[in-house]
């Protein structure tokens, strides 16, 4: 394992709510980054679905990570728009984000969310967003 994956990992791992719907770091590289949620029952809404708001936690959990991992500085998400393309259902939800720009203070990054089952990867959803870098604490 990496450094880059090991320390995603990690921070992962420190995110309470990233623990409670099991979410887990396959995949970490400069500009890139791949994360994977187990779909699990209390994940769906009434419909069988994917929850929207379950998808687009882990969009923007992907977009942070990659923006961080370009940055290589503690950052959050300044804005996200995502686009619900089909349901996410299966046994699985991936997503991948790359950046698309990034500069000193902040990182454009894309994320595909696919739900997976055993016939392969279904694109659920898009999104994009702006990584911005934490302002240093003073003191």
């Amino acid at each position: 394992m990496n450094d880059l994956l090991d320390f995603g990992r990690r921070a992962l791992a420190s995110q309470p709510f990233s623990k409670l719907v099991g979410a887990e770091i396959t995949r970490l590289e400069p500009g890139f980054a791949e994360l994977r949620l187990p779909l699990s029952d209390q994940l769906k809404q009434q419909h069988g679905f994917a929850h929207g708001g379950v998808v687009s936690y882990l969009a923007d959990n992907a977009l942070t990570f990659a923006g961080g991992s370009k940055l290589a500085v503690p950052c959050v998400t300044l804005e996200m728009k995502i686009n619900y393309i089909r349901p996410g259902m299966g046994e699985a939800l991936v997503a991948r984000a790359e950046v698309l720009n990034s500069g000193r203070s902040q990182a454009v990054v894309r994320c595909d969310v696919f739900a997976v089952d055993a016939g392969g990867e279904k694109l659920c959803a898009a999104a994009q967003g702006t990584i911005a870098v934490l302002p240093q604490k003073e003191g």
